[in-house]
């Protein structure tokens, strides 16, 4: 009889490095000083330190990687650093912009955001050995960060009062919330060669969508981080319409071979 072998799971030394929990650091800082700037109105410098949380916190994982640094403290570090940033921060942020005067609906909607950020990073923590690497499952928290400080962002820019928007933006917030927490699948653009020759178009469009993202800021990256996170379910969709046709289509055939 023969036994099936599962893979094992790897284990990450314990220890702690100095890069990469530098920038680990970093986006912690910058997830507290947008909670302490969104506590004092300053909104639009609160959702800056969210997208400069981002950037560190891209960098983190990209260091280790590249100097073979990652370790369990650091994965532990990382998730409660994303708790802050991406979870408390925001959800603080979009509150006291524009969910505080909604009452008990608005302080509710912010709650959910942040236990859905808490929830997405317990299970991707729990999963990330037995993923696919190719996608997320459920919508990233620095993403959802990424609409969530976008909207405040754009709005705050465009002198836009929170209470006359207050019920879509609540809305807005348990959408990301419930797509964090969901099992729709996301790109997470892992498999990219970055090191393989490509058209030059694809090099063209990055070029762009930096000067974009430079000449008008808040509502490009409201923009781009959006679309992203409505990507997931669009692409469910296709999928599903795709299944139909072939189920579909194997109904026919079967039909018409029938004498």
């Amino acid at each position: 009889m023969e036994t099936r072998q599962t893979p094992e799971k790897r284990i990450l030394p314990r220890g702690i490095y100095l890069l990469p929990n530098l920038f680990t650091t970093a986006a912690l800082f910058s997830g507290f000083y947008a909670v302490v700037a969104a506590m004092k109105g300053n909104f639009d410098i609160a959702a800056i330190a969210v997208f400069i949380a981002m950037i560190a916190d891209t960098l983190d994982g990209r260091v280790a990687r590249m100097t073979n640094t990652q370790t369990a403290f650091g994965a532990e570090y990382d998730s409660l650093s994303d708790m802050v940033a991406f979870g408390v921060a925001p959800a603080l942020m979009i509150y006291s912009w524009s969910l505080a005067h909604l009452g008990k609906l608005g302080w509710m909607a912010a709650f959910l955001y942040a236990a859905a950020t808490a929830l997405r990073l317990a299970r991707f923590n729990t999963q990330s050995h037995d993923a696919d690497k190719r996608y997320f499952q459920g919508l990233p928290c620095p993403a959802a960060a990424g609409v969530i400080a976008g909207s405040v962002w754009l709005g705050s820019t465009w002198s836009i009062q929170g209470i006359l928007i207050a019920i879509p933006i609540s809305v807005l917030t348990v959408f990301a919330a419930a797509l964090m927490v969901s099992t729709i699948r996301y790109h997470s653009f892992k498999k990219i060669d970055l090191k393989g020759r490509v058209p030059f178009f694809v090099l063209l469009l990055p070029v762009l969508i930096i000067a974009a993202i430079a000449v008008d800021p808040p509502p490009m990256l409201f923009a781009i981080f959006f679309c992203y996170a409505i990507s997931g379910p669009l692409l469910t969709l296709l999928e599903l319409r795709k299944m139909r046709d072939k189920h579909s289509s194997r109904l026919k055939m079967r039909n018409l071979k029938k004498p």
